[in-house]
Order: structure tokens, then sequence, then C-alpha cells
């Protein structure tokens, strides 16, 4: 018997044209989407009252309450909400097989672009999770995110020293490889299993989206993701059918996307104007010291042509 209840989902909000900006968060919302689970979304950035101290946290009913995804979608299916039901067995022991490669070859990479490379995580992480955790909690939250991204990382690589180059080295083609991987196995379908969404689109989705729109200052592996065409129209597609923009949404990017491509466009001529600008500035300055008597260019003569007048005459008497 179902109870009659409404199920939702506590996730971080979304930001750049996504639901949500966090991948586990997207990873239940999109499957309760392709299954058809009537799911209620609270966009709480609340973390405090999670059993993990993580977001999305489901919730039905007074005593079910899940973290993880496995959890989520083995209750969604006893609730007769199954996006893999079409599967064959040995269909869903690929799903099983492909999500186990992201989790160890991609997730890694992107714990590394989010939390541990110093530029995205001045410039874009820890401001963006400051502004929308509650107050207190912007203090300590991002910081002890990091730490557990670090611990992974490390867990999972065993090198201890997160500047190392060859870490980095090592993540990225570890990331690059699964992606080209995935690119691969979807091919021209609409999606991995054919005509309808599985488990692994929601899994592939929800890690592959952030990575696509979040304007990364450090960018390697999103451009790398952009190159495979295949999976950017997959992410775009997943977008459009199942989490439409509103019109005020829909403008708010466009308007970023404005923004960006004009400052892309804008950057060579202003980088020549600022050269020119300080070149004129200089010779300006130049000739105003000049012209102000504040540099002055003494003449000095070393005698050099008054000895070869001298020598010249000598030689003339003898």
């Amino acid at each position: 018997m179902v109870i009659a209840l409404v199920m939702q989902v506590d996730i971080w909000s979304g930001d750049w044209g996504l639901p949500s900006i966090d991948s586990k968060c997207l990873q239940t919302m999109t499957y309760a989407k392709f299954s058809g689970a009537p799911l209620k979304i609270r966009k709480t950035n609340n973390p405090w009252k999670s059993p993990t101290g993580y977001l999305p946290v489901f919730l039905h009913g007074q005593f079910d309450t899940y973290t993880k995804f496995d959890e989520v979608t083995y209750y969604l299916q006893k609730q007769n909400y199954n996006a893999d039901y079409e599967l064959s067995n040995v269909q869903k022991s690929d799903v099983k097989a492909y999500i186990s490669v992201l989790e160890e070859k991609l997730q890694p990479a992107l714990l590394y672009i989010w939390w541990v490379d110093a530029k995205n995580y001045v410039e874009l992480t820890r401001p963006w999770y400051a502004k929308m955790l509650p107050f207190h909690q912007n203090y300590f939250v991002p910081g002890r995110y990091q730490k557990k991204a670090l611990q992974k990382i490390v867990a999972m690589y065993g090198i201890t020293d997160v500047e190392d180059k060859n870490l980095e080295l090592m993540l990225y083609k570890d990331a690059q490889e699964c992606l080209t991987m995935l690119s691969n196995r979807l091919a021209n379908k609409e999606f991995f299993f054919g005509k309808s969404p599985t488990s692994l689109d929601a899994t592939v989705f929800a890690y592959l989206a952030p990575l696509l729109k979040a304007p990364f200052p450090n960018a390697a592996l999103q451009n790398h993701l952009r190159q495979c065409d295949n999976l950017v129209r997959f992410i775009e597609r997943v977008l459009k059918n199942y989490f439409p923009l509103t019109p005020e949404e829909s403008e708010k990017v466009s308007s970023i996307t404005r923004s960006r491509t004009g400052t892309e466009l804008e950057f060579p001529n202003r980088r020549r104007n600022q050269i020119m600008c300080a070149l004129f500035a200089i010779f300006a300055m130049i000739g105003y010291a000049f012209s102000s008597g504040l540099v002055q260019v003494e003449i000095v003569d070393d005698g050099r042509h008054d000895r070869k007048d001298v020598d010249d005459s000598s030689d003339d008497e003898s």
C-alpha cells in the first residue's frame, strides 16, 4: 500500500540554467523525473538538518529519510516508480558497471575542480555556497566540504600533496578517458539504452550538467566536455524536456550568456587598446618631462675630435 504522503527532497538551489548545481541533488531529481515520481522539490540550501551534513535529503512521511542515491531509487522502485523497468538483467548490470566507473574515474576530478583547485574554489565555489548558506553556516560549511573532498581524493589516489601536478594530471586523464568512453557509448542515441532514460542517464546528466554550465575560471575538463558534441546535446535535451526554464530564468541565462560573449569578443580589442593607451601615456610623460626641463640631455665633448685634429696636423707637418 502506497502511503498517501508527499515525497519531497531538500536540495541545493540551481544556477546558470540548472535546477540544482549539485550533482547528487541533480541525480535524485532527474531519476524522479525519469521514473514519473511526484517529487516535491525544496531548495533549502541548508544541510544542517541532514543526517550526513550533505544534500540531498529525501523524505516521505515521518520515518522514511534517505540521503544516498541507491537508497532513494530502491525506495521509489518499491513505490512503483522505476526508470529501469524496461532493462534486461544484463543491461541492469551494465548500468551498475558504468555508474561505478563514473564514481571511480570522473567524480574525483569533479571534486578537485569544485573544491581543491585554488582559483575555482576562491572565485566560484566558496562565494556561491557562502551566498546560499544560512548565516553562520556560510563560515564553516564550505571549508568542511573542501576538507572532505581532499580526504576522498587522497584516499583514492594515495597522493597527500594536493598541489602535486602529477595528481592533477592523473585526475584529468582519468576524467577525460571517462568522458570519451561515455561519448562513444552514447553515440547518436537519445539515451544510453535507446529512447527511454534510465538511472545511468540520470547519473551521467547529474555529473556532466554542472561541469558544462558552471563558469569555472579554470576550465580544462569543461573544454574537453564541450568537444564531445553528443554529450552536450544530451545535457541540453534533458534540461529542455525535463527541467524547462521559466521565462524569467530563461532571460537571466540569456543575459549572462550575452555578457560572457560580449566580454570574449571585446577581449582582443580591449587588450590592444590598453597597450596603446599605456604606450601613449609613456610617450606623453617623456615629452612633458623634456619640455618642462625635468629631464635634460647634456652633450659632453670628450676631446676626441680635438685629439684627432692635432694628430692630423702633426701628420701634415711631418
